[in-house]
């Protein structure tokens, strides 16, 4: 039997499509794929059946332009991350973005415990990457929502070094306790750890750390918000610390609530994040739906929808 020939190899794989005007990726498969539902297609996307240029995309709103070459595998990977605390939103070859279940450690605090990282190294292991996954920031244990880790030491050296530069969005979602009084605002604070690492807020300089919280009400009900958060900086806490300061707190939090927890879980979910690709500079956008968990106690006739623009007093 003769040997295939890297064309006729290639349309074993894949089904090939060269894009001929701009759109996302996610139309472009449902408009060259005719009859795919939007959930095939999105699964596709998220089982890593797709390539754009021979790069791995899995990014929804990924932008093509005229000339470049999409790829649809005809096989499903065996390999492909099946984790119930992890899924999988974007990888390449210097990064790797997912979304993360409440309940999983960012990273683990002692050798071999259980965390995404632990998660991520065993699944680049198990596709023969020479990589591991590098922690370049973090989400509470009972927060879910994306996350990004770097996939070698330069890419974690350039996002530490740079993140407020590159990171240009990061948005969350919560379920608070009682009825919020305002549509927005902004919280501001220094943060501080006392011995039993408990975070406590200051209006003044207390030797901590300076945290600010923008906040937008999207659902005001007698019992529970549901409110959108932006946040000028990251410090560990800082939006269960600062809605505790305004007088409604994260339900579900044990360490900073009011002992009301309607969903069995801490209502915090990072749902955005935006940031500039570390090597190759390009724009980088990810956004996953409200968990119903969440939306399910403000029922409304059409979907939420987040501000465009950082919220403001």
């Amino acid at each position: 039997m003769r040997n295939k020939s890297g064309a006729q190899y290639a349309a074993s794989k894949y089904i090939e499509f060269t894009v001929n005007k701009p759109m996302s990726l996610l139309d472009f498969i449902m408009e060259s794929m005719k009859g795919i539902s939007r959930n095939k297609a999105k699964d596709i996307l998220t089982g890593h059946g797709i390539t754009v240029d021979r790069k791995s995309v899995s990014q929804y709103n990924y932008e093509l332009r005229p000339g470049m070459v999409v790829r649809v595998s005809k096989h499903k990977r065996n390999n492909e991350l099946k984790n119930k605390y992890v899924k999988i939103v974007y990888e390449d070859k210097d990064l790797i973005v997912i979304e993360k279940s409440a309940g999983i450690l960012s990273m683990p605090a002692v050798a071999q415990q259980f965390s995404i990282k632990t998660v991520l190294d065993e699944y680049f292991t198990r596709r023969h990457f020479k990589c591991t996954a590098h922690v370049v920031h973090r989400l509470d244990r009972d927060t879910s929502g994306l996350m990004m880790y770097a996939k070698n030491i330069e890419v974690q050296r350039i996002l530490e070094e740079h993140w407020q530069e590159i990171v240009t969005d990061r948005r969350y979602v919560a379920v608070v306790s009682g009825k919020m009084e305002k549509e927005g605002g902004t919280i501001s604070s220094w943060l501080k750890d006392n011995k039993a690492y408990v975070t406590y807020s200051s209006p003044t300089d207390n030797g901590g750390k300076y945290a600010v919280t923008h906040f937008h009400t999207l659902d005001a009900r007698e019992r529970y918000s549901l409110v959108e958060l932006k946040l000028e900086t990251g410090r560990k806490n800082q939006i269960r610390v600062h809605m505790q300061d305004i007088g409604h707190p994260v339900v579900g939090d044990s360490k900073y609530g009011n002992g009301s927890d309607p969903i069995g879980r801490l209502g915090l979910h990072a749902y955005r994040l935006n940031f500039y690709h570390p090597i190759t500079g390009e724009p980088m956008e990810f956004e996953t739906p409200f968990p119903t968990l969440f939306t399910k106690l403000f029922p409304v006739s059409k979907p939420f929808h987040s501000t465009t623009e950082a919220p403001s007093e």
